[in-house]
């Protein structure tokens, strides 16, 4: 019987009400202002919910979401036209790579697109602070990076890319960032990826303000 009942509440999941949560507080944040960001969560079948394309993130509501299946189907609850994210492509390459993936968020900030500046390579070096340790880096001093990733007009070609990255090296950390773009993260739970952006979030903006001191 209880695992009929918990089979039933896998069934009539639905994150959508959670995902508005977390989009309205990340458009207080100044990181989803307009219509910018994406924000998905994995459902027990294989499909996920993600944000409609071309929505104000700070007035969602459950019609502004689409269902995109594992074949590339899509479902909408409402208006067939509503179309999802145009990072989809982003989100389906992250749940193939990371089979714990319940849920991937991506936003835009102005912290974000200055530390995606700081250098030339392909991997931002982050700096050694305990909130790195939310990240799931528990070393003393850790010497981490988070990858970093050319932007594109195409979209499906920044999956590409993190796709032909991730295959070949796994990151340190469930997170990358997009150049002059933001950053993306991935998480078991939607509590979790909230939390991460948080945390990402704020290693930029210590980042910028420790450029701006000359540390």
């Amino acid at each position: 019987m209880k695992q009929q009942l918990l089979d039933t509440v896998s069934v009539n999941f639905d994150p959508r009400v959670e995902l508005i949560g977390a989009a309205d507080y990340f458009y207080a944040q100044g990181w989803m202002l307009g219509t910018a960001g994406n924000l998905s969560a994995k459902m027990p079948d294989g499909s996920f919910w993600i944000t409609a394309s071309g929505k104000s993130k700070g007035k969602l509501s459950q019609e502004d979401f689409v269902r995109v299946y594992p074949d590339g189907s899509t479902e909408a609850p409402v208006d067939a036209k509503v179309k999802p994210s145009a990072e989809t492509s982003i989100h389906s390459s992250i749940y193939e790579l990371f089979a714990d993936a319940q849920a991937c968020y991506h936003v835009h900030s102005v912290d974000a697109n200055l530390v995606s500046n700081f250098i030339k390579g392909d991997e931002i070096p982050l700096p050694p602070l305990e909130m790195i340790k939310g990240l799931g880096i528990w070393e003393e001093n850790p010497n981490c990076v988070m990858p970093l990733f050319d932007n594109h007009l195409k979209v499906p070609q920044i999956a590409s890319d993190i796709k032909t990255r991730f295959l070949a090296q796994k990151p340190q950390i469930p997170a990358l960032l997009i150049r002059n773009h933001g950053v993306t993260v991935w998480a078991n739970s939607l509590e979790t990826a909230r939390n991460y952006i948080e945390i990402t979030e704020f290693v930029f903006r210590y980042m910028v303000a420790a450029r701006k001191a000359g540390i």
